[in-house]
């Protein structure tokens, strides 16, 4: 199943879904930072959630940064996501593993830790909106729960899984996001808690083959479903020479003359792609002559 995003509601109900499969963009992630699992399942769940909060940005060219900042040995985690559910997003310390929980899953919240997480969107105003909660585990879906909850004040229920395979690809990857509309009526959200409460995790249901489609269905089991749209997503790195050029003019005058001193070519990396941009002394000294200007 290629990665795609659906959105659907509980039709009289007061209950709206956005589900999502991210196998493919969750595996270029892991390809381009060289994650091991620990790292692979963090930065996936992200990634995941942030496609999710991406598409419910009511316009068309925002987009939303989701960071997790905690004590763990994963280090700051940054997932950024467009309107349209294409994302981007790296970890500091890809390379932390650490051995399975008692139930045998992935230790993502001790690698994540305890801190904080910061949501911030940008969405055409003068000033990006930015809420920040304090995690409750480092699990990722909890925290994003306490956020909605305490940020946004809408009651939610979020899903994240990423299943590695043994040969630390991913074998699957996915999430669901739950929001209660004002006016819900209780009979309505103890069905919904039940149905939660019975469902098997996001990767249990996609290993076992289930279409977004019947996990919604699943999800919202007893409700009249009604499917609004259906859209491809993927990883999507946003940088350009261009840019690179802008955050380097960024750095200050000080710190570009002596990177423009100090190597005859100096290499800039995209945090998100990797991708390498090359610029000669003379390029900086001629960057750093237009800033001045």
């Amino acid at each position: 199943m290629s990665d795609t995003l659906l959105r659907a509601l509980a039709r009289n109900a007061g209950i709206q879904i956005t589900a999502a499969v991210t196998t493919e963009l969750v595996e270029r992630a892991r390809q381009i930072h060289k994650t091991l699992p620990v790292a692979t399942a963090a930065l996936g769940r992200t990634l995941t959630a942030t496609a999710m909060m991406g598409s419910q940005l009511k316009v068309d060219d925002g987009s939303i940064t989701v960071q997790f900042k905690g004590n763990g040995p994963l280090g700051a985690i940054v997932c950024v996501g467009d309107s349209d559910g294409y994302v981007r997003g790296y970890l500091q310390n890809p390379a932390c593993d650490l051995p399975l929980r008692a139930d045998g899953k992935l230790a993502v919240g001790a690698g994540v830790g305890r801190g904080y997480l910061m949501v911030i969107k940008d969405i055409g105003l003068k000033e990006p909106v930015t809420g920040t909660v304090a995690l409750v585990n480092g699990e990722i879906a909890e925290d994003l729960t306490r956020y909605f909850a305490e940020s946004e004040q809408i009651p939610s229920a979020c899903a994240l899984g990423v299943l590695v395979d043994t040969d630390q690809s991913v074998k699957c990857a996915g999430g669901y996001l739950v929001q209660l509309m004002p006016g819900i009526q209780d009979a309505d959200i103890d069905r919904l808690e039940a149905n939660l409460a019975k469902a098997e995790s996001m990767t249990s249901m996609l290993d076992h083959g289930m279409t977004l489609e019947e996990i919604v269905q699943t999800v919202l089991d007893g409700f009249e479903v009604e499917f609004l749209q259906s859209d491809a997503i993927g990883y999507r790195c946003a940088c350009t020479r261009d840019k690179v050029t802008r955050a380097l003019i960024s750095m200050g005058r000080e710190e570009l003359s002596q990177m423009a001193g100090e190597q005859e070519v100096s290499e800039v990396t995209c945090q998100f792609c990797d991708k390498v941009y090359a610029f000669t002394g003379d390029e900086l000294r001629e960057i750093l002559r237009q800033a001045e200007t």
